[in-house]
């Protein structure tokens, strides 16, 4: 199919954007790698009227640390994520989630800001985002606000973001040096979107799992903090009587969609497969080293 017409104008600085967008109506469309959009425009499921392109806007890139977190430019690709020294020393959940997203070509292209803005339930950022508890910053016309990643996404493809507010950039905590992370998911093929998957991170005290986070993706409407499961495992080694605890409670954490993968019956089953394996892989037992 070919996409709807549509108006097309460039952005050259951020200050531009915003008087841009609201001349354009409301149904503009601001277009950084495309990489959702384009498909939508493809197939006729997006009719914007107007696309802004933001791709060139400077202010929008960059990775750098600020006091201890390290901020990511909504521009900065899933490539850029993985190939960043910075990403894979202080924020090495993310470096290990962007082999998971997708393929390569779409990887050189996609953004993050693209794909928080995007919502999608099953996308790996997201749930990163919100294990890490990192800091969604929006822009508009009037200022900058920061919004906790776990109050950003707020139902399927929804997220907190105002009319004419665009992420800016996103503000991950530096990794602590007892802290460890792991991000595994199931899918039918490599670079397909996760049938279930888990982004958890801890700090590890004498082989105990403090400060858990437990974050699925692909199982709910948005990404899912598993906090009964987290409090079933805080302060404790993974033995195979807390793993049985946390993943008896998952029944209270999860109540997965049906979709084109499978029943709720078999989400909650992969679900509570990935709850182990992440379990046992952040403290490096015997059992990790062997899968």
């Amino acid at each position: 199919m070919k996409a709807p017409p549509f108006a097309y104008v460039r952005a050259a600085s951020l200050a531009d954007v915003f008087p841009l967008w609201r001349a354009a109506g409301p149904e503009a469309k601001l277009l950084a790698g495309g990489q959702t959009l384009l498909a939508s425009l493809a197939f006729r499921l997006s009719d914007p009227g107007t696309l802004i392109d933001i791709a060139r806007v400077a202010e929008l890139r960059g990775i750098s640390q600020v006091g201890d977190a390290i901020r990511v430019g909504a521009l900065t690709t899933h490539a850029e994520l993985g190939a960043s020294e910075m990403i894979r020393q202080h924020v090495p959940l993310v470096a290990e989630a962007v082999p998971l997203i997708a393929h390569p070509a779409i990887r050189n292209r996609g953004t993050i800001g693209g794909s928080l803005a995007f919502a999608d339930p099953a996308a790996e950022l997201p749930a990163c985002c919100v294990a890490l508890e990192a800091a969604i910053i929006a822009r508009s016309a009037s200022g900058e606000r920061r919004i906790p990643a776990a109050q950003f996404f707020t139902g399927l493809y929804a997220t907190a973001l105002a009319e004419h507010e665009l992420i800016a950039a996103i503000e991950f905590p530096a990794a602590k040096p007892a802290e460890r992370g792991v991000i595994l998911e199931l899918a039918r093929r490599c670079g397909d979107y996760a049938m279930a998957g888990v982004a958890a991170r801890a700090q590890i005290n004498g082989g105990a799992l403090a400060d858990p986070r437990l974050v699925f993706f692909g199982v709910g409407e948005s990404p899912v903090l598993a906090k009964a499961a987290m409090a079933a495992i805080a302060g404790k080694p993974p033995t195979p009587e807390t793993i049985a605890a946390a993943q008896a409670a998952l029944a209270t954490d999860l109540d997965p969609p049906a979709d084109l993968h499978g029943s709720p019956a078999m989400k909650r089953h992969l679900a509570r497969v990935l709850l182990a394996r992440a379990l046992i892989r952040m403290t490096g037992t015997q059992e990790a080293r062997a899968a």
